[in-house]
């Protein structure tokens, strides 16, 4: 790929196209929010044991919501060019349906960058501990539609999906 093609505004990127972590040891220090969804779609044999306490190996949303806790504190370690954040508060919930299950975590810091990471990191383990759950009866769920909802703080400002998709 030629440098010229590169958008300036790729800030992990270094005027050579090399990676770095970028420096935001400038940046001011708010209160930053974000929302990220993930869903997984399922059986509804396997919803039925979610919801009566049958499947085979427990608890399958309870584990699934401490793994995703865990994993929005492990985001730096998982994704290289991500700095450690202090992590104030971080959820995940569920909305269960016929046939699937929507995951959202909202996860909220006090620093230098956003948690939009974090939250993402946070669905996206929740779900893959719900496919293992899952995959005694349903080998074939799918994770699908990860995506952040909403941010909140730092320079770029506020936005929610409903905002961004009108501005697209």
């Amino acid at each position: 790929m030629r440098l010229e093609s590169w958008s300036p505004g790729l800030t992990h990127l270094r005027t050579d196209g090399t990676a770095h972590m970028v420096d935001v040891s400038e940046k001011v220090e708010s209160t930053r929010e974000a929302t990220a969804t993930g869903t997984v779609r399922t059986t509804r044999e396997v919803l039925l044991l979610l919801t009566s306490d049958g499947l085979p190996k427990g608890d399958a949303l309870a584990v699934a919501r401490i793994s995703g806790i865990l994993a929005t504190k492990k985001t730096s370690e998982l994704i290289p060019l991500c700095h450690p954040l202090p992590v104030s508060q971080a959820t995940v919930d569920f909305v269960l349906g016929s046939d699937r299950v929507q995951l959202f975590a909202t996860v909220k810091t006090r620093g230098v960058t956003g948690v939009e990471m974090e939250a993402l990191t946070a669905v996206s383990v929740a779900a893959l501990n719900l496919y293992d759950m899952f995959k005694a009866i349903d080998k074939h769920a799918v994770l699908t539609d990860i995506r952040v909802l909403a941010k909140s703080g730092g320079k770029s400002g506020d936005w929610d999906l409903g905002t961004y998709e009108e501005r697209a």
